[in-house]
């Protein structure tokens, strides 16, 4: 049983984001009392296929925790995550139906408010969302200072999603940032403001920005987002005194985490089972399951090394039939092999006590599969798990084990048993290779679509 009500459970991403991770929290979360983010911002997304009201209906998560599609579920974003509070209410309004845009079957169709029927699928959100009081505050100047950023980078840009993220934990690490319980001191508030504002001012120019516009905004804002916002360490502590079932929901993955990633092509946060500590507020003894999701094959999206990736018709199979394109952004995915070094060295730092395969079926169609399972240099094997020099890396010759394909569909099977003889084998290649239990398989989007081990 991953939800424990003496324990926290925690879905974390194995590789560089994308991997998948919505679908298994939307499952567990049908048992959470609690579902919380730790780290992060509005600068990753994906889609949870939910029936509401008998309605089968697409909902993209950003910045709210995606429990949300628990009716049962109380959503909490804590101290960790970097808010953008216009982002916060237009993703609430898009989850509630209650704003301009309908998603329906995936497609977003244009409509005012007073068109939407009270039958509409939406999200019954009325006290079930919270937020730290301590999280940090992202604002319109950090994403324009993201974006002058990237342009100062030239071609060592990261390649960032722009929203923000970095220049607000930037803020934060240097000690000017502001919380969401600033805004509750409009006189304050104001001050900070006006000097958080002036320092990009004197480190960027004068770019275009309404600084006493924005003040005003905020007040209004502020007055609409006081009823969400709680002391984060409080609730949480009460809630497992109350032996309340937890789960956290992880964001991007352990090769973007600020620390063990491929820096500097990481987010600016830290992804792993430490940011979880840190990002929450709860103590390492609270932690149970730790559940790492890792794609079949692997992607990237962005600069940055990716050992495996394939720039040829093998990574645009993937692309094109795994539909590899960012919910946040939009682009395109970079594509390539099973990378197994990257998830040995993954485990190493986060202690996974199960693993869930997600895409699987992407891979029906090729004959054989490639995984990788070591780095030479120089034609000797590297003493690191993953080496921290990036130069080291773009150098490496990947070490591959070829797998046979199964070429069989395996669409929507939800039981290990009736998967191709070809296709066990690859998962117990994997299983065998890093030491854990993969107790999910992803055999399809939807939520019907996976074989339980566990």
């Amino acid at each position: 049983m991953v939800l424990q009500p003496d324990k926290v459970a925690v879905v974390l991403g194995t590789q560089w984001g994308d991997e998948g991770k919505g679908k298994l929290v939307d499952i567990l979360a049908a048992e959470a009392d609690i579902c919380a983010r730790c780290a992060g911002g509005n600068n990753a997304g994906h889609t949870i296929v939910a029936n509401v009201n008998g309605v089968k209906t697409h909902f993209d998560f950003h910045l709210l925790p995606s429990g949300l599609v628990n009716p049962k579920c109380t959503a909490f974003i804590g101290n960790g995550v970097v808010v953008h509070v216009p982002a916060f209410f237009e993703e609430l309004d898009k989850l509630t139906k209650k704003g301009e845009c309908m998603l329906r079957m995936g497609k977003k169709v244009r409509r005012s408010a007073d068109e939407i029927a009270p039958s509409d699928p939406g999200l019954n959100c009325d006290g079930r969302l919270l937020l730290s009081d301590r999280a940090h505050l992202v604002f319109d100047f950090h994403q324009i200072v993201d974006g002058l950023k990237e342009v100062e980078l030239g071609g060592s840009s990261i390649g960032t999603t722009k929203k923000g993220i970095g220049p607000a934990y930037s803020s934060k690490a240097s000690r000017s940032g502001l919380r969401v319980h600033h805004l509750f001191d409009e006189e304050a508030f104001a001050t900070k403001f006006r000097k958080l504002v002036e320092g990009r001012f004197k480190r960027y120019g004068h770019f275009e920005y309404d600084t006493e516009g924005e003040i005003l905004r905020y007040k209004e804002l502020a007055a609409r987002l006081k009823p969400y916002v709680v002391d984060g360490p409080t609730f949480l502590h009460k809630a497992m005194l109350e032996k309340k079932r937890i789960l956290v929901e992880g964001a991007n993955a352990l090769m973007l985490d600020i620390d063990f990633g491929t820096y500097p092509f990481v987010t600016s946060s830290p992804t792993g089972i430490g940011g979880v500590c840190t990002g929450l507020g709860v103590p390492p003894r609270a932690i149970g399951e730790v559940v790492g999701v890792v794609k079949a094959y692997t992607t990237r999206v962005g600069a940055g090394p990716f050992p495996t990736e394939q720039l040829n018709s093998v990574g645009e199979h993937l692309q094109e039939v795994g539909a590899e394109y960012g919910v946040t952004t939009g682009r395109r995915r970079r594509c390539g092999w099973l990378d197994l070094v990257v998830l040995k060295y993954s485990h190493l730092i986060n202690g996974y006590t199960a693993l869930n395969l997600t895409k699987l079926d992407v891979l029906d169609q090729l004959p054989s599969l490639k995984v990788a399972t070591g780095y030479h240099l120089n034609s000797k094997p590297l003493e690191a798990y993953f080496p921290a020099d990036l130069d080291q890396l773009a150098q490496v010759e990947v070490q591959y084990v070829e797998l046979p394909g199964w070429q069989t569909s395996i669409a929507n099977i939800t039981k290990f048993e009736d998967l191709p003889e070809n296709c066990r084998k690859y998962i117990e290649f994997i299983e065998n290779f890093i030491g854990v239990k993969i107790g999910w398989i992803g055999t399809g989007p939807a939520r019907e679509s996976m074989i339980r081990r566990l």
